[in-house]
């Protein structure tokens, strides 16, 4: 079995909670079905440049508000690249 390929995983979309950091992307392996990712999360430093990236881990009621804000968007476009179930 052949291990992962960076080449292969491919970002087709991103969204970032600028207060938070979280970033939700939909995200492709391969010819594989497009999938939801949660995370990382970017953090910023004291002088304003990003941090390094960090799991998302639990969520705040910032991020939960925010994801539902932007939920229907994020399905719109993840179904569309999905089509019908």
């Amino acid at each position: 079995m052949a291990g992962y390929d960076p080449e292969q995983d491919k970002k087709i979309a991103e969204w970032k909670n600028e207060e938070t950091g979280l970033i939700i992307s939909i995200m492709q392996y391969g010819q594989g079905e497009p999938k939801l990712q949660v995370g990382p999360r970017i953090l910023k430093k004291k002088d304003g440049s990003d941090r390094a990236p960090m799991k998302a881990g639990r969520l705040s009621v910032e991020d939960v508000m925010w994801l539902y804000d932007i939920i229907d968007e994020v399905k719109d476009e993840l179904s569309d690249m999905v089509g019908p179930e």
